[in-house]
């Protein structure tokens, strides 16, 4: 049996970030109840449902534990989500062991990154 992801991604405003996250992942916004909305692959399609969680606390720190989008071309999709509300960590992208990638935080302040997955090298 292989188990089920979700992701469940703590923040101040579930409603704000969600309208953000379904439209940078292509995900369905489901909806949601209380403090609590839903996004999901579309059309059933395979893939974790991603949960935010609206918490009273503001983030504090770095991550512990980020998302990679990967897609073949990073600088064209960092700027289309920096056109969604993100914003670029550092100018330049980053490269180790033939992985490029841009480090970008949502509109509350969550990094994430967009890689290339080796395909770049």
């Amino acid at each position: 049996m292989v188990a089920q992801l979700g992701l469940v991604l703590d923040c101040h405003d579930p409603e704000a970030l969600a309208t953000f996250w379904s439209q940078a992942l292509g995900y369905d916004l489901i909806g949601g109840a209380g403090s609590y909305v839903l996004l999901l692959p579309p059309g059933g399609e395979p893939g974790p449902q991603f949960l935010l969680q609206g918490v009273p606390e503001p983030k504090q720190t770095k991550n512990r534990m980020h998302f990679d989008i990967h897609v073949a071309d990073i600088e064209a999709e960092a700027s289309r989500l920096v056109g969604l509300g993100a914003a670029r960590v550092q100018p330049e992208a980053l490269s180790e062991h033939g992985n490029n990638w841009v480090l970008l935080r949502d509109p509350e302040g969550n990094e994430f990154c967009v890689c290339d997955g080796g395909s770049g090298a």
